[in-house]
């Protein structure tokens, strides 16, 4: 059952009505007349009279143009009623009449009855079509939805070699038979929400009933009643709003296009949220180690997956920490380099007319510039302004003795390290980290880099996504979740669910 979330629009209408929350009139037209006179007669809105057989009835029929499916509504509704050939009904008074024809005269299956105006004019605004009665304060609700939508394809921001080729859409039907196809099982619970004062958007809360803990499902449905917006325009709105702690840059939900994803995520003990008009669906609660997991991770041998994880964990700390190292060992520490490699920095700097901290920022800025760029011209001209831009001012930079080799060196390998992490939200955390550190050692050294490292981990120690630290499981310890932390255990080994999840069902596998 569909529940409305937000408080009902208080404004008063000419004819003194307000909310639209009012029973529909025995009189058709004037039923009509309303709603055309609440919609300021828009024209998609269309409005067809009908008579029921050689009954002498009137009905009348109103949706939205480009919002239904005109075959269904030409076939299994308008041709029943002009062809009605049964007996007289009874007065249309009340609502046997209008039961009778949702019953008899209708072969359709998603079709009720409604009493009220504001039922009406959601209908019709879903895409949904109505049909009144003469005599009848009751009318019907057909269900019509026929908009154009997206095909099913393969997730653009998630790609995996090994692994399904299919991604959310932005049809909430759609994407929720992914999931059903996905787990068969009597215990899925989709609860959908209507969230959004003047949009209605529709928002499932999904969850497997006898795993996930009680508390987490009510927690996640007590978020959702504090929205208080007009509109969701997608699943990042829902996001920013019921997260912990908006002040953090770490992300404490996982947003994805991949049901395969979603799904697992529920049969660990999570909850998700299907948003409607957007493939990318909501995943809570996570900690930090989710960031580093790649659905492929799970299709295909532990050990190549565990190596590869390691890998993303390497990379994640050299995109983070490489320009910072940098800095304070060539201003502050050059004891600590080899002599060889000393000398190579000090000749490669020779002429560089700016510090090493600013040689690093102008660098960096750079390839945030030629980044950004590339993510908003059209994707083959895009690759070629990253790939090609980067090189071209790289090199030209060094011919002009702007910066030093070394430093685009360490420019390049930072940013390849930083597309290595499977979460794009988590990558643009890392850059903003980068910038931070880079601050901090430029002006304490070695000691900025560690001070830096330390306020990042006081931080995550804090932080919480529903009541789960972000740490976990290595802070709190919890030595069973480690077979799928850094490293991931052979399959047959991962036998129960992950312990910071606290559900009620632990055993993923049964003697």
């Amino acid at each position: 059952m569909k529940r409305n979330l937000r408080n009902k629009n208080t404004r008063t209408f000419e004819d003194g009505r307000t909310n639209d929350e009012f029973p529909l009139e025995a009189e058709a037209q004037r039923n009509v007349n309303y709603i055309h006179h609440r919609l300021h007669s828009p024209g998609d809105l269309m409005t067809k009279e009908l008579e029921l057989g050689s009954t002498g009835l009137t009905c009348v029929i109103l949706n939205i143009d480009g919002m239904i499916d005109k075959t269904l509504i030409h076939q299994h509704l308008m041709r029943p009623i002009i062809e009605y050939d049964g007996p007289a009904l009874d007065s249309p008074e009340g609502s046997a009449a209008i039961i009778r024809i949702k019953d008899e005269v209708l072969p359709l299956e998603e079709v009720h009855t409604i009493s009220a105006m504001h039922e009406a004019l959601f209908a019709i605004l879903s895409g949904d079509t109505c049909l009144f009665m003469e005599g009848s304060r009751r009318a019907l609700v057909v269900g019509s939805k026929g908009w154009e939508s997206r095909a099913i394809e393969e997730p653009q921001t998630e790609s995996t070699i090994r692994g399904p080729k299919d991604g959310f859409t932005e049809d909430i039907r759609t994407n929720s038979s992914l999931i059903r196809r996905r787990l068969i099982d009597p215990n899925l619970r989709l609860d959908s929400y209507l969230i959004g004062r003047r949009s209605k958007r529709e928002v499932m809360v999904a969850y497997i009933d006898d795993i996930v803990s009680p508390e987490l499902v009510t927690e996640v449905k007590r978020r959702l009643l504090t929205i208080e917006i007009d509109d969701i325009e997608g699943s990042g709105y829902i996001e920013q709003w019921i997260t912990d702690s908006f002040l953090s840059p770490f992300p404490q939900i996982m947003n994805t296009e991949r049901p395969d994803r979603f799904a697992a995520s529920l049969l660990q003990g999570r909850i998700g949220l299907i948003v409607d008009g957007t493939p990318f669906q909501l995943i809570m609660p996570i900690s930090i180690s989710d960031a580093f997991k790649s659905p492929e991770d799970y299709y295909q041998h532990w050990l190549i997956s565990s190596l590869i994880r390691l890998l993303r964990y390497i990379s994640a700390f050299v995109a983070t920490f490489l320009p910072g190292f940098y800095i304070a060992l060539a201003e502050y520490h050059h004891g600590m380099i080899p002599s060889n490699i000393a000398f190579s920095i000090a000749s490669a700097r020779e002429g560089v007319p700016f510090p090493v901290f600013i040689e690093a920022l102008l660098m960096e800025s750079t390839l945030e510039i030629l980044r950004e760029a590339g993510v908003r011209l059209p994707k083959p001209i895009g690759q070629t302004i990253g790939i090609v831009g980067g090189l071209v001012i790289g090199e030209a930079a060094v011919s002009a003795g702007i910066v030093s080799p070394v430093m685009v060196i360490v420019v390049a390998v930072t940013a390849i390290a930083s597309f290595t992490l499977p979460s794009y939200t988590f990558g643009i955390v890392t850059r903003i980290l980068r910038f931070f550190i880079m601050v901090a050692a430029s002006v304490f050294g070695l000691f900025g880099v560690i001070l830096a490292f330390l306020v990042i981990c006081i931080h995550l120690v804090n932080l919480k996504s529903f009541g789960v630290p972000y740490l976990a499981p290595i802070s709190p310890l919890l030595p069973r979740d480690w077979k799928d932390l850094v490293l991931r255990a052979p399959v047959t080994l991962l036998r129960k669910r992950p312990q910071m999840m606290q559900t009620k069902d632990e055993d993923r596998m049964y003697d």
